[in-house]
């Protein structure tokens, strides 16, 4: 019984690290269909937004919950300059998109070797997140239980703001139909702008998130990136609640089949089943109702 729920919370763990990376990308490639690989980049751009502040606060508890709005600003910023400054002119250009911000992600990795140098950075991890808890028999490391909750909070703010508020309303209508949207005297430029914001923004939230758990190198983002991006489409593009269901499900089946053989084997398994269930759904477990007449 021990086991299984050790490796329960290690599969919800799992999952709530992929949904903090993927949820930005429920927004930026979900709903607006930009393939951006330098995703990644704005992930890691958090993790050292946490090593620098925690140079400022001698308190690592102040550090993180500084470190979470920051990394939220400073992702946010990466994402909205990336936007202005190529995207916006390569919309309904999906293979240029995904050349130019490949090409982005190398800059962005170079420039981490320049100011932070190749050797990994650790980030102190705050007092009152130190130890586990014991939960039915399993010890929990306290950093888990922590980015679980700070994914699931993630989740609930960005809901809330998609239904209730005007920016929310503005982001839906120009996913729904761009043209009408603008004819009803919706701004798309100022929405598309903040939809990469506040998707990137996400993005720094989970660097910071990922550093309670590992060292932060300038290709950290790589290593959840792809899994991230399958996250999103086995969830359906646009789906926030797809992708809440497809982050932990992938966690957990991840979680179990490495008990029973290895992290690689797990790993091809997870993979194969990807496959299979996108080939008998290919839309993915949720869709995107529109108004498009094309």
């Amino acid at each position: 019984m021990d086991v299984v729920i050790g490796q329960l919370f290690t599969g919800l763990s799992l999952g709530s690290i992929l949904l903090l990376a993927a949820l930005g990308l429920s927004l930026t490639f979900g709903q607006m269909g930009v393939i951006n690989m330098a995703h990644g980049e704005f992930i890691m751009a958090g993790c050292y937004t946490t090593y620098v502040v925690q140079k400022v606060f001698s308190s690592a508890g102040v550090s993180l919950l500084v470190s979470l709005l920051i990394g939220f600003l400073v992702g946010g910023a990466l994402g909205a300059a990336l936007e202005m400054g190529l995207i916006r002119w390569m919309y309904d250009r999906p293979l240029d998109t995904l050349l130019v911000t490949f090409g982005v992600g190398l800059v962005l990795q170079q420039a981490a070797r320049d100011i932070f140098g190749a050797p990994a950075k650790n980030v102190l991890v705050p007092e009152f997140l130190s130890g586990g808890v014991t939960i039915l028999g399993a010890v929990v490391p306290k950093t888990r239980i922590f980015i679980l909750v700070l994914a699931v909070a993630a989740v609930i703010v960005l809901a809330i703001a998609l239904k209730t508020t005007p920016l929310g309303r503005r982001i839906r209508a120009v996913v729904q139909n761009r043209g009408l949207a603008e004819t009803s005297g919706v701004s798309s430029r100022f929405t598309d702008i903040s939809t990469f914001f506040i998707g990137s923004g996400l993005a720094g939230v989970a660097g910071v998130a990922l550093t309670l758990i590992g060292s932060t190198s300038p290709t950290i983002g790589q290593s959840y990136l792809i899994d991230a991006f399958l996250v999103v489409v086995i969830g359906g593009l646009g789906q926030i609640k797809g992708t809440v269901i497809a982050a932990f499900a992938l966690g957990l089946l991840n979680s179990f089949i490495e008990y029973s053989t290895t992290a690689s084997i797990a790993k091809v398994i997870v993979f194969v089943v990807i496959v299979i269930f996108l080939q008998v759904r290919p839309q993915g477990l949720f869709t995107v109702r529109t108004r498009s007449l094309v």
